[in-house]
């Protein structure tokens, strides 16, 4: 009986653990590429918010949730009120059976309701995994003009994650 708890034993804590981090507490990963020099202030802030995003009457949530097919996709905008050479969308994915390797940067564009349409610079997150969370980075402006201005309406789409295509849209003023 005790050779039969001595052999479960390893399979039941691989089976537990089988989805989490990949990284143990003393590991840190770091990004081979920085994002931008900029230190983003999350634009979800409540304080902020009222001033960013007066037509939002008082939802304070900026984050934008997709669960199509097996993959769960959480985008929060980082710094939509902060001027930047770059505009930075934290992204989190997370399924059960779904390899989550691809390169966001080539699969996601930023549209305002203004017309401009730009496509995603920099996807900086580890490939690979269940669970992915990283930064999606787009140029803040498109033919020296900022993308945000005169915009009330910016709408981020991301096509093939195991969906035709998933959209996330903020009301911006």
């Amino acid at each position: 009986m005790k050779r039969l708890y001595i052999l479960a034993l390893p399979i039941l804590i691989l089976a537990l653990t089988g989805c989490s981090a990949a990284t143990s507490p003393s590991q840190t990963i770091t990004p081979s590429v920085s994002a931008s020099n900029v230190n983003p202030t999350p634009t979800d802030d409540p304080a902020i918010l009222p001033t960013l995003f007066p037509n939002m009457t008082g939802n304070s949530e900026m984050t934008r949730t997709d669960q199509q097919g097996a993959v769960v996709m959480e985008v929060t905008p980082l710094n939509l009120g902060t001027p930047a050479p770059e505009l930075a969308f934290e992204v989190a994915m997370n399924t059960h059976s779904v390899d989550l390797s691809m390169d966001l940067a080539i699969l996601a564009t930023l549209t305002t309701d203004a017309g401009a349409t730009v496509p995603a610079s920099l996807w900086d997150a580890p490939r690979g995994g269940h669970h992915v969370e990283g930064k999606l980075i787009f140029p803040a402006t498109n033919d020296g003009k900022s993308i945000l201005e005169g915009v009330s309406k910016l709408t981020l789409t991301i096509l093939n994650v195991d969906a035709p295509s998933r959209v996330f849209e903020w009301e911006l003023k």
